[in-house]
């Protein structure tokens, strides 16, 4: 017989059991034949209906049909009272046995299929945790960020009067770069320099480095003259089934790069069933990116010197997000097209708090995450 076997035999051998039953949905357990097993004593007075459970250290009172009983006589109540049923006292599972659980601090486990609960510790574990690089992002310490300035070489990306977007978010991702590592972030980019990357090769990129966030950095953009000189502000975007025009249109201007230089694999626009097969993989980072996000909003709230559009979060089918295993954000620094916002993102000072302004989102981003790892230690 193989060891295995030997040991399952001999582990659930020793394990001890008390009998459950079902009625109306709801699990009941024999709690005389419980209590007993459980090395307690028990008294059962027929004519009073009231059944006495006790060890050394706690005494407990039942009353058949009464919702409430006493433990250590402190009384608590319950919706469902103890029964008879063939000589045999029934309690409710749900209600009784985390008590029992309490004192002990062992886990009950409930057998359905073979009507029975059994109450020893199963055997230990021999499942490894897995080590940190294989836990997914979003759910891992933050320590590899990605920054993706958009556009690059023979694609400039949106014009201002000015500049260009290919240049402005180069030059904010390089100086994002130097404050994350002085941090102890471990920080790549999808490019370093004045070169074009395709939009399918930078989420690839962040894959390969396994990184725990991606951020890719663009200027935004509208047409026509009057609307240039009011449409200002800062604007964040996550992948997601665009929820109005104005999001369709801002993802199709950036995804247009796709058809202008030779990316087979991306499209301008995704279509609702290319939404259905990206639905799983959004669901796994969602929540994650949009964590992200709210510490984006926080550090640019009443910061630095360009406004906020709208509600500052949307969200659309943006080629470069799609691909990226991790919590992915698009940033939109500002418009490009109005005068004061590019005014400010082509000074030092302007790109400067730009990227203090995101690396102060990374790092709270990354305390919000280890102290919801440190919760799951609990």
């Amino acid at each position: 017989m193989p060891l295995v076997y030997f040991f399952l035999l001999f582990f659930f051998s020793h394990l001890s059991s008390a009998e459950i039953m079902q009625k109306n949905q709801r699990c009941f357990f024999n709690i005389e034949s419980f209590a007993k097993q459980e090395n307690y004593k028990t008294d059962y007075n027929p004519f009073e209906k009231k059944l006495t459970i006790n060890n050394d250290k706690t005494q407990w009172i039942f009353v058949l049909g009464f919702q409430f009983f006493s433990k250590n006589k402190q009384n608590h109540s319950i919706k469902t009272p103890l029964f008879l049923e063939n000589d045999k006292i029934f309690a409710p599972c749900d209600e009784i046995l985390p008590y029992f659980e309490k004192e002990s601090s062992k886990k009950y486990f409930i057998d359905t299929l073979n009507q029975q609960i059994t109450f020893k510790k199963p055997p230990p574990s021999t499942t490894k945790i897995a080590p940190l690089k294989q836990e997914r992002a979003g759910t891992r310490e933050v320590k590899t960020i990605v920054i993706d300035p958009g556009h690059g070489g023979k694609d400039p990306g949106a014009l201002g009067k000015k500049s260009k977007e290919k240049d402005i978010v180069l030059k904010v991702a390089l100086l994002l770069q130097k404050k994350l590592k002085k941090e102890g972030f471990n920080v790549k980019l999808t490019r370093d320099k004045d070169v074009f990357v395709q939009l399918g090769e930078r989420a690839n990129l962040a894959n390969q480095w396994d990184g725990d966030l991606f951020i890719s950095l663009h200027c935004n953009a509208v047409d026509g003259v009057q609307r240039q000189r009011i449409t200002e502000g800062y604007h964040f975007y996550v992948l997601r089934a665009p929820e109005s025009e104005e999001d369709k249109a801002i993802a199709r201007r950036e995804n247009k790069v796709a058809t202008l230089y030779g990316d087979g694999s991306a499209k301008a626009e995704l279509s609702p069933i290319e939404w259905i097969k990206l639905e799983a993989q959004l669901e796994k980072y969602k929540q994650s990116s949009y964590d992200y996000t709210e510490e984006l909003l926080k550090s640019f709230q009443g910061n630095g010197k360009i406004k906020q559009l709208g509600g500052g979060v949307g969200g659309a089918g943006f080629m470069v997000l799609v691909g990226a295993l991790m919590p992915a954000v698009l940033v939109e620094l500002g418009f490009i097209t109005h005068p004061k916002d590019e005014a400010y993102m082509i000074t030092a000072a302007g790109q400067n708090k730009l990227a203090e302004m995101i690396a102060k989102s990374v790092i709270e981003y990354k305390k919000k995450v280890h102290h919801y790892r440190k919760t799951l230690q609990h």
